[in-house]
């Protein structure tokens, strides 16, 4: 998952620093002069942050750490080779969508026992993905989600008091925006298709499903028709083309211009519609995505990214320790609140406050999944990916059963795939 979110979200907090605090000087003696290799991408974990942990974890360790920023562009290839060679890093950042591929293939060391001893209250929609065939292959660090980012004055000047809390409250309001001001109440493009997931997440549904021993596409499950629907319902009011993505044209820029009631996107947006037109900021809100019922969130896509260690790091031990610092509440809860990202625990949520993005967000975290866990999937996100074909076709006339029917070949195609 790009960080590019990460840093607009938290560009006020991005000087946070963690006053070190170490154990008792050496002892891990035994590791002095070992330098840690540390892999991170580019916007996951401040400067500040970086520097106060590894000051503690010399203090305990009488090693040092070294960490190398990654760029996501190609980082999957980069990664790949650098897990076969003789030294990889020791320690590295994976998305968690990418983690099964990786535990399938044997790159990465059993984390098991780490789990055991700091791991027992992870939430568990974080943890999800960390996990692979039983075995705990990496930890959760953090997620982000996506909310409702909404226009204050459009809002009011279309008469709608407070915010949403069901699905058809929420309807209702952008409805109540199109027919009593000249916005548009939604900008909401056909291909918005990490929403559709989160859609297809609120429905207890699956994307794909097991036929003997392989993966098969799940797009024809009536559960999956009915997120679908849920989606085209809210598209109808929008005039965002069918066949494109929130990045085609950035929806954030499209809001910035003050006439959208709202968009379903990232904190990060709505930094963008800020960054593209100041004037906007005071009339810019967030609330989280309101479900069928008052009681419980939409469904989210919950994209971000584990902590692993390489299972021929020769460094098992050292790495583990560096993990033990790293995903302390300390660490977490300073990472969340420089960053505005979920923690990996509930208790944790607490450092989010003042951040008006991450506090819509983290509601929704508890009821968030991600795309499939499974190593065949990553083929399946390739262009042109089949389930944003298979939205537009939806929006464009056909029936759910009939837009799966078109892409089922090619989505069953990539599910198949040699990993």
């Amino acid at each position: 998952m790009k960080r590019k979110l990460i840093a607009a979200i938290g560009i006020a907090g991005m000087m946070v620093s963690v006053a070190a605090c170490g154990g008792d000087d050496g002892e891990e003696s035994g590791a002095a002069g070992e330098t840690l290799k540390v892999w991170v991408m580019d916007g996951s974990s401040p400067d500040g942050w970086q520097a106060d942990l590894a000051k503690e974890f010399e203090a305990k360790t009488n090693a040092k750490v070294e960490f190398e920023i990654q760029k996501w562009n190609g980082i999957q290839q980069k990664l790949t080779t650098a897990l076969s060679e003789e030294n990889p890093p020791d320690v590295f950042e994976i998305g968690n969508t990418q983690t099964p591929a990786y535990a399938k293939t044997g790159g990465l060391a059993d984390l098991s026992d780490l789990k055991s001893e700091i791991g027992t209250d992870w939430s568990e929609s974080l943890n999800k993905s960390a996990v692979y065939d039983g075995k705990q292959y990496a930890a959760p660090w953090f997620v982000v989600n996506r909310v409702v980012v909404y226009n204050k004055k459009i809002w009011a000047d279309a008469g709608i008091k407070g915010t949403p809390k069901t699905r058809d409250e929420f309807y209702n309001a952008l409805k109540t925006i199109g027919e009593k001001t000249d916005a548009e109440p939604i900008y909401l493009p056909g291909q918005n298709w990490y929403h559709f997931v989160g859609l297809v997440i609120g429905e207890g549904a699956e994307l794909v499903k097991k036929d003997g021993d392989k993966y098969v596409s799940n797009l024809a499950d009536p559960k999956v028709a009915a997120a679908t629907e849920t989606y085209k319902k809210f598209q109808a009011l929008s005039k965002a083309p069918k066949d494109k993505d929130e990045a085609t044209p950035q929806q954030g820029e499209i809001f910035a211009k003050g006439k959208t009631g709202a968009i379903i996107g990232m904190g990060w947006e709505g930094a963008t519609a800020i960054t593209t037109n100041p004037a906007i900021e005071k009339d810019l809100g967030y609330f989280t995505i309101p479900g069928a019922t008052a009681d419980k969130p939409e469904g989210v896509f919950l994209g971000g990214s584990n902590l692993a260690v390489a299972a021929g790091s020769k460094k098992q031990e050292l790495a583990k320790e560096f993990l033990k610092i790293a995903l302390s509440d300390k660490y977490e809860g300073a990472l969340a609140k420089a960053n505005g990202v979920i923690p990996n625990k509930e208790a944790l949520q607490s450092n989010l406050q003042g951040n008006a993005a991450a506090e819509a967000a983290a509601p929704a975290a508890e009821f968030g999944d991600t795309t499939p866990l499974i190593a065949e999937w990553a083929a399946v996100e390739n262009d042109p990916n089949p389930i944003k074909t298979y939205l537009t076709a939806v929006l464009k006339g056909k029936t759910p059963a009939e837009a799966a029917k078109q892409v089922e070949g090619e989505f069953n195609k990539r599910l198949a795939q040699q990993q």
